[in-house]
């Protein structure tokens, strides 16, 4: 049996770098009708892989993934690149926002978080007046 490197180059060699975050998760944020968007590309995954967390303001994403046991046993691999266990997280900062009214969504490898904007404070000015 050959090895698995002479059937395939080393175009993903360099995937376990730090940057492989970058490429898996993938993230749009933008500002439409007094609401934060997030749209994070999360292809390959299932709804029941995706995990949302709000603490101390952060908004924190993981997307775990642990392959089918029996499904390995049924297979002979010659080359491996999704392994068995997957886990990728990333976080932003959001601010104090109330967590009832973040919405999340899930379709076609994408995932949408909207987020209302936290209600701006006015600036009020108030004389207080010294008594004698």
């Amino acid at each position: 049996m050959l090895p698995s490197r002479i059937f395939f180059d080393h175009f993903f060699d360099d995937f376990d770098s730090p940057r492989r975050l970058d490429r898996m998760m993938k993230c749009d944020i933008y500002e439409q009708e007094g609401k934060y968007i997030l749209e994070l590309d999360v292809p390959g995954y299932q709804k029941e892989d995706l995990h949302l967390e709000l603490e101390d303001g952060y908004l924190k994403i993981f997307v775990e993934k642990n392959s089918d046991e029996n499904e390995i046993e049924e297979k002979k691999y010659l080359h491996r690149e999704r392994h068995m266990h997957e886990r990728y997280e990333r976080q932003f900062y959001i601010g104090n926002v109330n967590e009832e009214e973040i919405e999340a969504s899930f379709k076609d490898g994408i995932l949408k978080i909207i987020i209302p904007k936290a209600k701006q404070k006015t600036e009020t000015k108030k004389t207080i007046t010294i008594e004698d």
